[in-house]
């Protein structure tokens, strides 16, 4: 067995300057190749099967004399387990060219994330408030971030700061981050477990939110004060008390009030009939028009049939606001939607009405879905006598039905 030459040290190596092939020593057929234009570079002679090969392990002194051993030790252990090092190191660069290492950041994911469903959301607010919270509070942490780097700790450096002051916002901003991260696994820009879930996670982490948010209730008027009010009301002028007005007759939403166009309306038949597109649960609504509620109507101007009924002055959609001011003038202490509230209120505690007439007249989903799948009919009949006894409450004062 040849005698295996004295291994030399880094200083040796570095003074390596004649051109040729200097063995090293240490790791068998490890040598130096100094080439006539200066440069050097590390060769590994092994035999592989009956052919003997030479292997690049890299340029010195970016490979250090240490690395370039450690090389030589790798590779000729891949010889002893059968393994060909040379074309194992061709596969693995070939691989890279076929399928390269693609990043995300969170950003860029939470940016396709709602690109890709916005589409489904009802409203421009809806982005918007997707794409603010996002902003404000998950981009400065960790918005430049690989989208697949992103672990436990910096979900908690997101929503900690915020969750018992903005718990809602806190919230609401969670499941958002959560379904960026499940987009982004799904497209394969990262793998493991959600660390934005809640159940048997973040719920062990941070407070139930029920716990530290008191949910606010919109203000609403008592039972007993909505007659006199309508009186003050129907003296009130305005485009905005009228729309108000009828948003009371019909226990309507505001925006359901203020997006109404005539051809919605059929007088004749006392119905209001609202697309699915512009209802919360997605689901075209009937409206039953009681008498004081086709008053309203007959009353405003009419104009073409996908005009509004309640136009602003501009000639285009009223405001929320336009409506809040009416009560601001007023000196009242509600909101609009809190009529909604006085009105269940009323069918609740002054009534006989079943509890589906009322749920189906402010457009609430009713029962289970089996129940809803056996209810076919929306018991208009019935709404449409409700909402005439709605009317005469809130022109009687006060007085019982």
């Amino acid at each position: 067995m040849p005698k295996l030459p004295e291994p030399m040290g880094p200083l040796a190596v570095s003074r390596l300057s004649r051109p040729g092939l200097h063995t090293v020593g240490g790791v068998p057929g490890l040598a130096l190749q100094v080439l006539s234009s200066g440069g050097r570079t590390w060769i590994l002679r092994v035999v592989i099967g009956n052919r003997r090969r030479e292997m690049g392990l890299g340029g010195y002194p970016g490979v250090t004399l240490a690395m370039a051993r450690e090389a030589a030790r790798e590779a000729r252990d891949l010889v002893r387990r059968g393994i060909d090092p040379i074309e194992a190191a061709k596969e693995a660069r070939e691989a890279l060219k076929v399928t390269p290492t693609v990043t995300y950041t969170f950003q860029a994911a939470a940016e396709a994330y709602i690109a890709a469903h916005e589409a489904s959301w009802k409203n421009a607010k809806h982005r918007d408030q997707w794409t603010a919270t996002l902003k404000n509070y998950a981009y400065p942490v960790m918005g430049k971030l690989d989208v697949a780097a992103i672990e436990l700790p910096h979900v908690m450096r997101v929503l900690e700061p915020i969750w018992l002051k903005k718990t809602e916002t806190a919230k609401r901003l969670r499941g958002r981050i959560e379904m960026v991260l499940d987009w982004a696994g799904a497209r394969g820009f990262r793998e493991g477990p959600n660390p934005a879930r809640w159940r048997g996670h973040l719920d062990k982490l941070l407070a139930k939110p029920s716990k530290v948010h008191k949910i606010v209730h919109h203000r609403a008027l008592p039972i007993d004060e909505i007659s006199a009010f309508m009186i003050r009301l129907r003296d009130a002028e305005g485009v905005g008390a009228r729309a108000l007005e009828f948003a009371i007759l019909t226990a309507a939403r505001s925006g359901e009030v203020r997006g109404a166009t005539w051809k919605e309306i059929d007088l004749d038949a006392r119905l209001w009939t609202i697309s699915a597109e512009r209802m919360k649960a997605a689901r075209e609504h009937r409206a039953p028009l009681s008498e004081a509620a086709v008053a309203v109507l007959k009353a405003m101007p009419r104009g073409r049939p996908d005009s509004y009924v309640f136009r602003a002055a501009h000639g285009g959609r009223l405001s929320d606001m336009t409506i809040s001011a009416v009560l601001r003038r007023l000196d009242v202490d509600a909101v609009p939607h809190g009529f909604r509230s006085t009105f269940r209120d009323w069918v609740a505690e002054r009534t006989a009405y079943p509890n589906e007439v009322a749920e189906m007249a402010l457009a609430h989903a009713v029962g289970s879905k089996v129940e809803a799948a056996y209810r076919r009919g929306d018991l208009f009949e019935k709404r449409l006598a409700m909402m005439n006894d709605w009317a005469e409450f809130c022109s009687m004062n006060g007085e019982a039905l």
